[in-house]
């Protein structure tokens, strides 16, 4: 029997995350499933739709801590993390599980309080929550409540969306500032205050993936949320997907300054911390100006922040015009945010 122990480390999206599932999961689930790590799997082919397109199911547990903090809370990060990792592949939310695992002398006003922020996301998603299923552990088990939630959504014909799709010459855009939600779950834990509240980013983002494929259609190559490990993670699984390299600019990526003060004040890197409202996408030469438009009048502050070359890795021009490597993330900086 293997000795070796499971750390929080493991599941923070990093280099050891990626060991942990290539190395013992699917190791031990077999090669069915050591296919591709998108957020969604895709399933089947059109005769499982009423016309062209295929479904796409995902699956994720949430186990913040605290429970609720500025911006948003346990419920309406289970149902949108879930919505947008559908959302990853062009699919539309068709319906979504969620699971209760309850500690002991949980209030249930605190579980109210949860299930209806939950529901209000769903319906801003939108999408129905179908069914479910509700445990209940002892005191000390839980930190008051865990959710599971799984989800299946409609991918149009057509579309095809994929972190292997990126090619050189593609250009990167991330739909708006980055490490919101990371700074907002920790200033609550740890009782930080700002002059500026620093609120979650967590918001379904259905609506604007699909405004984003009627305007450029195919030319959206690669799509990936920068949840755990944050915009880093997001790159590198772009980039080994697509066996290409990608290069971005500090300079161009958007931080709000709130954020960079706060993470500069913790020792943390930016870069990656989990966002749960922001997603990165690889669009064909020449459209990254149109995506821009269509996501600027829906309410983001997006920007072009690199390009898809050849070659492998992910490179980041400083913002004193050095570069350098920017590395996955070994670890986890901030363990228990989504």
């Amino acid at each position: 029997m293997n000795d070796e122990r499971i750390r929080l480390a493991h599941g923070g999206g990093g280099e050891m995350t990626s060991r942990l599932i290539r190395e013992v999961i699917f190791e031990h689930l077999g090669a069915s499933a050591a296919g591709d790590l998108e957020d969604s799997a895709l399933l089947g082919g059109p005769e499982l739709l009423e016309g062209p397109g295929r479904l796409a199911f995902t699956t994720d547990s949430y186990v913040v801590r605290p429970l609720f903090f500025p911006g948003a809370d346990l419920g309406r990060l289970a149902v949108c993390g879930t919505v947008n990792d559908l959302a990853m592949r062009g699919a539309r939310p068709l319906g979504l599980s969620l699971s209760l695992i309850l500690e002991e002398g949980l209030k249930l006003g605190v579980l109210e309080r949860v299930l209806e922020s939950a529901r209000e996301a769903a319906e801003e998603a939108p999408v129905q929550v179908v069914t479910g299923d509700t445990k209940v552990v002892e005191h000390g088990a839980a930190d008051g409540m865990y959710i599971t939630t799984s989800g299946v959504g409609a991918v149009g014909g057509g579309v095809d969306v994929s972190l292997s799709r990126a090619r050189p010459g593609d250009e990167i855009v991330v739909s708006g500032p980055v490490g919101n939600h990371a700074i907002a779950v920790l200033a609550c834990r740890e009782g930080l205050s700002f002059e500026t509240e620093v609120e979650s980013d967590a918001a379904p983002l259905w609506g604007r993936v699909e405004a984003l494929l009627s305007r450029v259609g195919g030319d959206l190559h690669a799509l990936n949320d920068p949840t755990r490990g944050g915009l880093a993670a997001s790159l590198h699984a772009i980039a080994a997907a697509s066996a290409v390299r990608i290069e971005v600019r500090e300079r161009s990526i958007p931080v709000e300054p709130p954020v960079a003060f706060a993470a500069e004040l913790l020792g943390l890197d930016v870069l990656t911390l989990a966002n749960e409202g922001r997603f990165v996408a690889a669009l064909a030469p020449g459209t990254a100006e149109g995506a821009l438009s269509v996501l600027e009048g829906r309410g983001a502050r997006p920007a072009i922040i690199g390009r898809v070359e050849e070659g492998a890795g992910v490179s980041l021009v400083t913002a004193g015009g050095g570069r350098r490597v920017l590395e996955l993330p070994y670890g986890e900086e901030a363990p228990r945010i989504c």
